[in-house]
């Protein structure tokens, strides 16, 4: 019973807007963290002239809107169809040209690094002022709402309440760059004003499950820039 509740909280549903079919959770505010709204499309009747070069709009040169933040262009300067994952859009939609750039940057991390993020790995995990650390396996919800760990004990972290997130890294070997071998939190719980710290260090060893932690914390670095980006829209 539990899982049909969950199955029916995290179901989707097929949408239409004038920039194309989406696909979007049942429940709006069940959303993922990561996801950017459409903007407003600009007027027609407030952009006489292409906003990248300037063209003039008339029967032959015709407008578009660029899916991604909603400002009219030519054709020539919005002729790219790219797949637009933080929109939800099902198939790839037209987008100007720094839209796109973005948007394939963005690609990188859905096909690549959240993957790792849902796999999770294993750390040393403190929380708050606590000198002993618990082994755990850190994961990405399969909804991407909530970091998930795992040990002796179970925690949930709402990804939209982490306020704050800082890399800890050193150089190995010496004298080379430094890697991610640690990550700093701070993030609140529901209905709490005060501020919690949780630490992820990666275990000291040369294992896979080392290497596997590192990547994980290069991933989650990601992710935590794209959520600052949607607080910014």
């Amino acid at each position: 019973m539990a899982s049909g509740v969950a199955a029916r909280r995290d179901g989707k549903k097929l949408v239409r807007s004038p920039s194309g079919l989406r696909m979007v959770p049942e429940h709006r505010a069940l959303g993922s963290p990561f996801v950017l709204e459409e903007p407003p499309w600009v007027p027609d009747k407030e952009c006489p002239r292409c906003m990248q070069c300037d063209a003039k709009f008339d029967f032959i040169t015709r407008k578009h809107h660029c899916r991604r933040c909603g400002r009219c262009f030519c054709d020539r300067c919005c002729s790219q169809k790219v797949p637009l994952r933080r929109m939800c859009f099902v198939d790839p939609v037209r987008q100007c040209a720094a839209c796109a750039l973005v948007s394939h940057r963005e690609a990188e991390f859905y096909d690549k690094q959240l993957k790792v993020l849902l796999s999770g790995a294993t750390f040393l995990v403190t929380f708050g002022n606590s000198e002993k650390p618990e082994t755990m396996v850190c994961r990405l919800s399969g909804n991407q709402r909530y970091l998930l760990l795992d040990g002796d004990s179970h925690r949930e972290i709402e990804i939209a309440h982490v306020s704050a997130v800082r890399t800890l890294a050193e150089g190995f070997p010496p004298g080379a760059s430094a890697r991610a071998t640690g990550m700093s939190l701070q993030y609140t719980m529901p209905g709490e004003a005060c501020v919690t710290q949780l630490k992820l260090m990666a275990k000291e060893d040369s294992s896979a499950s080392r290497r596997q932690a590192v990547a994980w914390l290069a991933a989650m670095h990601k992710a935590a820039k794209l959520l600052h980006e949607s607080r910014e829209q």
